[in-house]
């Protein structure tokens, strides 16, 4: 009896030890998804101006160690070659995060507004209806901007390429609009956020604050693809469309981007 209940007593402590010496598991938060795998650029298609879709120009995007790159250690020169890499599909009503920092110099010829400069393009047009030789996706572009060591210069930015929005009622066509956000020197990571309710509010967000926001995001009537792009009921205001990452002459990574979808709510 009296051995009994020693061996009781020790495995009540061997499980007890057991559950305190546990580490807790970590919970993944419910329905979002990955829209980069960190392993490669499956799902995703890259068009750069004057080349064919889906022709990675100089292995400009790619995959190592685990982090999307943006990279020109192949490149001679910068000769307006702008570039874009579309997740599949089109989203309206969701929540996007990602983490970037921008690694060391631009590349030679690659304009000076290019310095340290990338975007998260978003209600974009399709890859596939870009003109040959055309830029930028008809979009609205969350400008992602790193500083230069001694200029203040915000990050999670608007501009409007083919685009515009309206703020406080005001409609605004100037193409960029600053937002509030602190300047981010050097090669650190910046972790950003995007709220976007389909043509209705788009909601910039650094390290949890909120740092822009804006309605209505609308075609431009200014636009050569304006027709092109207008739906037969007419209403340019864009309440879907493609997410994209540029190329634009600034070396780039990306280790995390994610989205929780919160359904379409466009109507047909």
């Amino acid at each position: 009896m009296k051995v009994s209940r020693k061996l009781s007593f020790f495995f009540l402590i061997l499980a007890v030890f057991s559950i305190l010496s546990c580490k807790p598991k970590v919970k993944t938060e419910e329905g979002w998804i990955q829209l980069f795998n960190g392993k490669d650029l499956n799902n995703w298609v890259i068009k750069f101006k004057g080349q064919e879709l889906g022709v990675n120009y100089k292995n400009t995007f790619r995959v190592e160690d685990g982090i999307l790159k943006v990279r020109y250690d192949e490149w001679d020169g910068f000769n307006g070659e702008f570039g874009h890499i579309f997740y599949k599909g089109v989203f309206s009503h969701y929540k996007l995060r990602a983490e970037y920092r921008f690694v060391g110099g631009q590349v030679k010829g690659g304009p000076n507004w290019a310095y340290r400069n990338n975007g998260l393009m978003l209600h974009g047009q399709s890859p596939e209806s870009m003109e040959f030789e055309q830029d930028f996706p008809v979009s609205i572009e969350v400008q992602l901007l790193g500083g230069d060591g001694i200029n203040e210069r915000t990050t999670m930015n608007l501009c409007t390429p083919g685009t515009n929005v309206e703020m406080g009622g005001k409609l605004i066509e100037q193409h960029c609009t600053n937002s509030k956000s602190k300047t981010y020197h050097g090669d650190q990571w910046v972790s950003v956020e995007v709220e976007v309710k389909g043509g209705e509010i788009v909601r910039h967000f650094v390290d949890g604050q909120e740092v822009m926001s804006y309605e209505k995001p609308q075609l431009d009537p200014r636009d050569p693809s304006y027709f092109k792009l207008l739906p037969p009921d007419g209403n340019k205001i864009l309440c879907k469309g493609t997410i994209s990452l540029q190329a634009e002459s600034a070396p780039t990574e990306f280790r995390k981007i994610e989205l929780l979808d919160l359904g379409d709510g466009c109507g047909e």
